[in-house]
């Protein structure tokens, strides 16, 4: 079985806990999988959803199909990295949501940057993600 990372809120940085993520994720050594930075594209070639909640919904599965590829758990991200084309408090509040269904409890390091354009211009969201695949 793998072991998921050590996570760290020190007193002495903000309480990312209380927000569903930790300021520092600490892992074992052994083999890490650097997944690509997923988006709403379809596996089919199908329209990319029009709106934030739609595509976060794609982005989310398609991350979950990641981890399942590699046989790891939520638990096991380590970092999270969080590309949006509109990242305002309302719309990272979309996003935090839906993937704090998906963490489901895991609390993985995490970074939310705003950018000016992703991959294709109907795209807003892209997250990528490292996991520890240590044994």
């Amino acid at each position: 079985m793998a072991t998921s990372p050590a996570r760290m809120n020190p007193p002495t940085l903000p309480d990312a806990g209380r927000v569903g993520y930790s300021q520092i994720s600490v892992i074992p050594a052994g083999p890490l999988a650097f997944v690509s930075g997923q988006v709403s594209w379809l596996r089919d070639g199908g329209a990319v959803p029009a709106n934030l909640e739609e595509q976060t919904g794609v982005v989310v599965e398609n991350l979950s199909h990641a981890l399942t590829a590699l046989d790891a758990r939520p638990e096991q991200i380590a970092q999270l990295r969080i590309y949006m084309t509109d990242l305002r408090p309302e719309t990272q509040e979309v996003v935090m949501t839906r993937l704090a269904e998906f963490l489901d409890g895991a609390q993985p390091s995490l970074t939310g940057i705003g950018v000016s354009a992703l991959a294709a211009p109907e795209l807003q969201l892209e997250i990528e993600m490292v996991v520890s695949l240590s044994a």
